[in-house]
């Protein structure tokens, strides 16, 4: 991890020069980064990490002579450095992109479109935080890591989530029967979240997740836990009933919400500006969950870098919610759970190894 004093040192790896031009432009235009070289493909790549050690490397996937995904393999076997995926927005791709972030991959980022000078103006504040974010994870030998998501064109101004729904009301909402957890995760979220809803058996009562990722990969991703997990897994779509023994995870690149009709959950998908920086945002997720579930919910903040879901947590907290927070030493990136603690927003400080405990606890009180 670079000194906080010191520039982030990037090395961006891709075989097209266009490419590579723009994200030497996007990247220089931050002045807490710099770009330490380019290289148009993996060996080019790893002679130039002989010379002088990266801080983080931007990747494309499809290369000559050596794909990003061996290349990274082979990286974090004998020299992890934190690593950032650089993807078209192709859905036939996304597969790829999850064995990327199982491989150690930190983060995904979508290349910006070249000439489309709007784009750029969204993508530009994203990119750069992105590889900031990973400058800070925490990577070893096969250290699996997670991901963030798509930019809007309110990329340079840090909303709360007042821009999507009010604040919940001081009053808690008196206990029912009915149950719902509330994650949120981002940088390293993807094999955490993993590891916790792999031990939560199928009778847990309903989980929504925002996890920061971009759209298309939010449904491969989700595809994946299906398959691994006791509960159903899917990506949620708008009006999907909040169910005991099912996940939803939120769609990339859409702002997801807990609604209330009786005594039932369901869930609100819809557009809107970035929260946070982030689309979707888990301080939406919260606030929603604090204004229509109160102390029915139960929140969870997990790795991630930056400051999403800390301030929503808190309302959840004082509505009466059972928050916790995944502890530092477990995080691959300490900024979400730490800003959360900080606020007062947390009840209970856990590892990853006994979140999935905590929430069948908190769930049974």
């Amino acid at each position: 991890m670079p000194q906080s004093n010191k520039r982030v040192r990037v090395l961006i790896v891709d075989d097209s020069a266009s490419v590579r031009q723009t994200l030497v432009e996007v990247l220089a235009s931050d002045p807490e980064i710099e770009v330490l070289g380019i290289a148009s493909d993996p060996f080019v790549a790893a002679a130039r990490i002989r010379d002088e050690v990266p801080d983080v490397i931007t990747l494309d996937v499809e290369m000559p002579r050596m794909d990003g995904i061996t290349f990274l393999r082979k990286l974090m076997a004998q020299h992890p450095i934190p690593v950032v995926m650089c993807s078209s927005l192709v859905e036939s791709g996304s597969e790829t992109l999850m064995q990327a972030l199982e491989s150690g991959a930190v983060d995904i980022i979508l290349k910006p479109k070249i000439g489309v000078s709007d784009h750029l103006t969204e993508a530009r504040a994203h990119i750069c935080d992105v590889v900031k974010g990973a400058a800070h994870a925490r990577v070893g030998r096969r250290r699996i890591l997670g991901s963030h998501d798509l930019p809007s064109n309110d990329a340079n101004k840090k909303l709360t989530a007042d821009a999507m729904l009010p604040p919940a009301t001081n009053g808690a909402m008196a206990r029912t029967t009915e149950t719902i957890v509330c994650i949120g995760a981002s940088t390293g979220g993807t094999e955490s979240l993993r590891e916790v809803l792999e031990a939560l058996p199928s009778d847990t009562p309903g989980i929504v997740i925002v996890q920061h990722m971009p759209e298309k990969f939010t449904a491969s991703f989700a595809r994946r836990l299906d398959s691994l997990c006791e509960m159903e897994v899917k990506e949620a779509a708008n009006g999907d009933a909040v169910l005991r023994g099912r996940i939803l995870i939120a769609p990339g690149n859409l702002h997801t919400m807990i609604e209330r009709s009786g005594a039932r959950y369901y869930v609100s998908v819809k557009d809107g500006p970035l929260v946070a920086r982030h689309r979707p945002s888990v301080d939406v997720l919260f606030r929603s969950a604090a204004r229509t579930a109160g102390s029915n919910a139960v929140g969870v903040i997990m790795t991630g870098m930056g400051d999403d879901g800390a301030r929503g947590l808190t309302e959840m907290k004082n509505c009466g919610a059972f928050t916790m927070a995944q502890d530092e030493a477990t995080s691959i990136v300490f900024g979400m759970p730490k800003e959360a603690i900080a606020r007062g927003g947390v009840d209970k400080i856990v590892s990853l190894h006994h979140i999935a405990q905590e929430i069948r606890r908190a769930s049974a009180r």
